[in-house]
């Protein structure tokens, strides 16, 4: 792995763990071996590099979910393949989603990683409302962008209460809820 990947995973696990404004050039070039000045050469500002994770964030989840079957054969497994997406960072060390954590510190990132958060947001409501809609063709089209939305910000928060309290179960009980209460398809 070269330099700027070492440092992407590192901040990565950095801000999944801690968020954003822990995010730190001088941890960074320590836990990697190297000098602050090497993470200024890859990245100017901390703007720069969490812009450039949460954009390959989410071109990771826009191939995630590029593979998923979005047929309504395929429901169950599809929804459950979307939930693990996120169950598997509170697996990891109890990690939030990237930009979940960091969209809980708006107000104190730079515009350029802003956007990155956002779309990942956009990217995930859009490809829930292709989901409804392939499954219910006749719900409008403004009923299924308020569903997809309100579906991703009940798994992001069920992640974050679950990482909260430290137990990926509270996240399994909590989408099993979402489920019987008919907000997950």
């Amino acid at each position: 792995m070269d330099t700027r990947e070492n440092i992407m995973h590192v901040a990565k696990e950095m801000v999944q763990s801690h968020g954003y404004n822990a995010l730190s050039f001088r941890e960074i070039a320590k836990a990697i071996g190297v000098k602050s000045a090497s993470i200024h050469y890859h990245f100017p500002t901390k703007g720069h590099l969490g812009a450039a994770l949460a954009a390959r964030y989410t071109e990771d989840a826009e191939n995630f979910l590029g593979a998923l079957q979005v047929e309504p054969a395929h429901l169950r497994e599809t929804v459950k393949s979307y939930i693990a997406a996120f169950r598997a960072a509170l697996l990891n060390d109890n990690r939030m989603c990237l930009c979940g954590i960091m969209v809980a510190e708006r107000d104190d990132l730079p515009d350029n990683v802003r956007v990155e958060v956002d779309r990942f947001t956009d990217v995930n409501v859009k490809w829930l409302e292709i989901l409804l809609r392939n499954v219910h063709p006749q719900m409008p089209r403004k009923e299924a962008a308020s569903r997809a939305l309100a579906i991703f910000s009940a798994i992001e928060g069920a992640q974050l209460i679950a990482r909260g309290r430290g137990d990926v179960k509270v996240f399994d009980t909590v989408v099993a809820a979402y489920t019987d209460a008919g907000l997950l398809p």
